[in-house]
């Protein structure tokens, strides 16, 4: 029998996935059930990420959805999905990254699934969000914190 092979590069475990926040707003209730108008969805985001421990990092991600007729807001809900993640072998340089790319990859399955449900437990139909290229975001946030620092230089 094969002694079980203990990892000798970096490794990236996850400890524990919760949800930090969540908030539901329907003010419009019980007429807000009659319209027949389609809602405007805005969707907004946000992560962050920190060291807790010596190699245990949270990362949180924060997804807001509002749905508006007009001027009147429909339902207003905002969840915080976070995560406690152990990350070994890494060094302290790369680290940002894999909190601002991959961590959020592994919450926002979770946090699509509490949305989704508020808003169902809100009484309307759920909103299902589109998958999130967080690579592509974290690269515009690395462009536009670099472009101050371009200009200042400049």
């Amino acid at each position: 029998m094969a002694e079980p092979q203990i990892p000798t590069g970096p490794t990236l475990k996850i400890e524990k996935i919760y949800v930090k926040d969540l908030s539901l707003e329907n003010p419009g209730a019980p007429q807000s059930f009659t319209t027949q108008e389609s809602p405007q969805v805005e969707v907004s985001l946000r992560s962050r990420g920190e060291q807790i421990d010596e190699g245990v990092f949270e990362c949180v991600l924060i997804i807001t959805v509002t749905a508006k007729t007009g001027d009147k807001t429909l339902f207003l809900v905002e969840a915080a999905q976070a995560g406690i993640f152990r990350i070994n072998g890494v060094p302290l340089s790369d680290i940002q990254p894999i909190l601002g790319i991959h961590c959020p990859n592994v919450l926002f399955p979770y946090i699509r699934e509490t949305i989704a449900d508020a808003i169902m437990r809100a009484g309307f139909p759920p909103v299902h969000l589109d998958p999130i290229n967080f690579e592509v975001l974290y690269q515009q946030q690395l462009a536009s914190m670099q472009q101050p620092q371009v200009a200042a230089q400049g």
